[in-house]
């Protein structure tokens, strides 16, 4: 068969939202590469398998992107497709992220049982319960909304929404933005959180798309649906997030921004109650001279150093060497403030609560 005949496996998780984000990811190569044929392999995951207990107490690393990287690694697909805040900042030896697509809105929703209907977190009766699967949202709510009660809900998006409209036990659901209108449900929110309520998850809204290192082909083809000031913040958030050695549902999050020369970092720790905060900025100037509007400067290189997993031309060196020391150097400041106590307690705690 002709090499431009191989059709390129995708592996991807067999969640409607996962579907719906592979299948993007695909559109886009295709229309840059209409000659290629692609094929999606879906597969279940540990975190799609267990859904009786909270992420944190199951107690694997890598709860949405083992078996499809055991499959990368057999060679039974070419790449995957992720939600880039699912991915551990330690990807598996051989493994490397080759593209980072143009981000979505990265902020937190709010969906409301419809008894709630024109009701905000702020506006619920004292004692509703709010559903979520994330130590770091619960800790959020915790903090901004004492009133109210937060409990554990698992399940892909459909089997949330079900259980808040059929079991009766939520008031409220917390969820990423990006996912839900992904989905076509942007009609079902009921609360856009800002970050002042609400700071989000280390590579919340993007999608990354992950493959073997010395597969230069498919790194040179997913190069190109990469989106470079997507990438600068990406690049900070991981490294914050590495530096601290929190894993994706650690009580951990960020706010970043990018924009002409500028990147803006922000990140926070908290205790599992809320009752104790860590929080800080960090800015860097990027080697970017272009217009306010243009995202940072392309620069070919030859040398493949990886950030956090992360592979790519689409940034010079110097952007991603920046990128890279000021997530580190936040999370220093954080670490110097006490963070590491605050996540081991948190962690003992988990640790404890599991039966």
């Amino acid at each position: 068969m002709n090499e431009s005949e191989k059709t390129i496996k995708v592996g991807s998780r067999k969640s409607q939202l996962a579907l719906i984000q592979t299948k993007h990811v695909i559109k886009k190569l295709e229309d840059l590469y209409p000659t290629k044929k692609f094929e999606i392999v879906t597969m279940m995951t540990i975190g799609d398998q267990i859904l009786d207990k909270p992420l944190p107490k199951i107690g694997e690393k890598s709860l949405f992107t083992k078996e499809l990287e055991t499959a990368l690694e057999l060679g039974s697909v070419d790449f995957l497709v992720h939600s880039l805040k699912d991915m551990p900042t330690d990807l598996p030896d051989g493994m490397v992220i080759g593209a980072v697509l143009e981000r979505e809105d990265p902020r937190d929703v709010v969906i409301m049982n419809s008894k709630h209907k024109g009701k905000t977190l702020r506006t619920l009766p004292k004692g509703s319960v709010i559903g979520t699967s994330s130590l770091r949202r619960t800790a959020q709510l915790q903090r901004n909304y004492p009133e109210l009660e937060v409990k554990n809900i698992r399940g892909n998006l459909n089997t949330r929404l079900r259980k808040l409209d059929e079991d009766n036990q939520y008031d409220a659901i917390v969820l990423a933005k990006a996912g839900v209108d992904r989905m076509g449900w942007s009609e079902k929110i009921s609360q856009i959180l800002d970050t002042d309520d609400m700071m989000y998850a280390v590579g919340q809204g993007a999608l990354a798309v992950e493959c073997r290192q010395g597969d230069l082909e498919t790194l040179a083809m997913l190069d190109a649906i990469s989106d470079a000031q997507t990438l600068v913040r990406i690049v900070a958030e991981r490294c914050f997030l590495n530096k601290l050695g929190g894993g994706c549902s650690a009580p951990v999050a960020v706010c970043s921004h990018a924009q002409a020369r500028t990147l803006r970092l922000s990140g926070a720790v908290w205790s599992l109650d809320g009752s104790q905060t860590l929080k800080h900025s960090a800015t860097c100037t990027l080697s970017n001279d272009e217009d306010d509007d243009e995202p940072p400067r392309k620069c070919q290189h030859k040398e493949q150093r990886l950030y956090c997993g992360l592979s790519t031309k689409s940034l010079s060196p110097e952007d991603l060497s920046s990128a890279e020391k000021v997530g580190c150097d936040l999370a220093s400041i954080l670490i110097k403030q006490g963070a590491l106590d605050i996540m081991n307690e948190a962690k003992k705690t988990v640790h404890n609560s599991i039966e």
